[in-house]
């Protein structure tokens, strides 16, 4: 390693909240896989915490569960305090966000979560459920004021103009999140683009950026174009707060901890990535959470959304 060279990992702002984050985040998804080990995710998310790394990510519906409760188990042991800890619920209705949200508590051993965020937003009619009176929005506000979560956000993977839909309609309620999730990576540059279309938007409100699917969950090295590193790297020169990436094993750790430590702000390299992943990227296909249902848990499994509010329903059978 040189001298100059950098042996930390960046830390940058989380958009309006101020908050001091790691530019690399722990993915939750895959430190619940059936496959992964119990003792090897608590190994993986310790080591990850050691090393400096402080965003932690997860979903009420990660792997049934698993993914919470072993984050959960991983963080005690004075752990908890020193990360900002993320989680997603799918609830649409009040009700369903309410008691997902008091799974989540439980199951990750805490009585706050620093963010939780709105998910898979990938429907039109998505913000128009949260927002409505009998919605998900109302359950996120009173558990903000009761002290369960600090800082309200919203995710999705499907299409950059449902989420400009979700920041209007958060306006139209006077709201402004303080986190987005998205999928930015090498490709997304080029087919149905967060990166064109949401990224200025999000910069502009001073909302924090969390950038997922960087590696398109494997697809896009499959397409054997780019490195895992540059993808990670194209993903850091982006004004993102966070690069969330899945971390199944601690050689993908130590891929993580290299990309970030590594890392310095590039132009000329950006180019070029971008010049060699135009024809894969041009169909969308190796970006399936894009053109397939096939990453939409919540697609799969409509009952996490909840009801629709009453009146809709009478009014159906009216």
């Amino acid at each position: 390693m040189s001298h100059n060279q950098r042996t930390e990992i960046p830390y940058r702002i989380l958009g309006k909240t101020g908050e001091k984050v790691s530019a690399i985040g722990l993915g939750g998804w895959h430190i619940g896989f059936a496959d992964v080990d119990e003792q090897l995710s608590h190994r993986i998310i310790r080591a990850a915490v050691d090393g400096g790394i402080t965003f932690m990510d997860n979903s009420w519906d990660y792997n049934e569960g698993r993914s919470e409760t072993r984050m959960g188990k991983a963080l005690r042991d004075g752990y908890r305090k020193k990360v900002f800890l993320m989680t997603k619920i799918d609830g649409r209705s009040r009700k369903e966000a309410a008691r997902q949200l008091e799974e989540s508590l439980r199951r990750l051993q805490t009585d706050c979560i620093d963010l939780v965020q709105h998910h898979e937003i990938l429907r039109y009619e998505d913000p128009h459920r949260i927002f409505d009176e009998e919605g998900a929005q109302g359950a996120l506000i009173h558990a903000q004021k009761e002290g369960k979560l600090r800082y309200i956000g919203f995710t999705g993977h499907k299409d950059p103009h449902i989420h400009l839909h979700m920041l209007e309609v958060a306006e139209q309620n006077g709201f402004i999140f303080d986190a987005v999730q998205m999928p930015l990576n090498v490709m997304d540059a080029h087919y149905r683009s967060f990166e064109k279309l949401v990224l200025p938007e999000l910069v502009r409100r001073n909302i924090g950026v969390l950038a997922m699917k960087t590696l398109g969950n494997g697809m896009i090295l499959k397409s054997n174009t780019v490195t895992a590193k540059e993808c990670l790297q194209y993903a850091l020169n982006l004004p993102t707060s966070v690069v969330i990436t899945g971390m199944e094993s601690m050689e993908r750790l130590e891929q993580a901890f290299e990309a970030a430590r590594s890392f310095r702000p590039m132009s000329e390299e950006i180019k070029a990535l971008l010049a060699k992943t135009k024809k894969a990227a041009s169909k969308g296909e190796f970006e399936l959470f894009k053109t397939s249902s096939v990453f939409d848990a919540t697609a799969q499994n409509p009952a996490f959304l909840g009801d629709e509010p009453a009146r809709l329903q009478e009014a159906v059978q009216a």
